[in-house]
């Protein structure tokens, strides 16, 4: 009995340190999802790029940019919680996601980019 607890431990803290980087792209995901309407043409076309591409996402986004905001803010928040309690932790298990240099950077990069393109979606709805 004790070996089949000690054997379900590491695949939950496994599923819990990858939590981080899935609420950041989800995050990420919404928060493009939500400025795909308004504030990623203005800022591509401004910047010369062509941005027609995003109107079959806008269109599908448009009516739910409200909600793709409060769930990329949620996600955007949840992952930063999750990134900042590991990064206080001392020791990560060897073969786990937080074991990896990459993935901080990685989750801070998401978290920076969504919460501006969240910013920008609420500002021009």
């Amino acid at each position: 009995m004790i070996d089949n607890v000690r054997n379900a431990e590491p695949g939950r803290a496994a599923v819990r340190e990858t939590g981080a980087v899935m609420l950041a792209i989800g995050g990420l995901a919404a928060a493009f999802g939500a400025a795909a309407c308004c504030a990623l043409p203005m800022l591509l076309g401004s910047l010369g790029l062509g941005s027609a591409w995003l109107f079959g996402i806008a269109i599908l986004a448009a009516p739910h940019r409200l909600a793709l905001i409060a769930a990329a803010a949620v996600c955007l928040v949840g992952a930063g919680i999750i990134l900042a309690w590991h990064r206080r932790a001392v020791a990560c298990a060897p073969g786990t996601v937080c074991a990896h240099r990459a993935v901080a950077p990685l989750v801070m990069g998401f978290l920076v980019i969504g919460t501006a393109l969240a910013v920008a979606g609420y500002l021009y709805a």
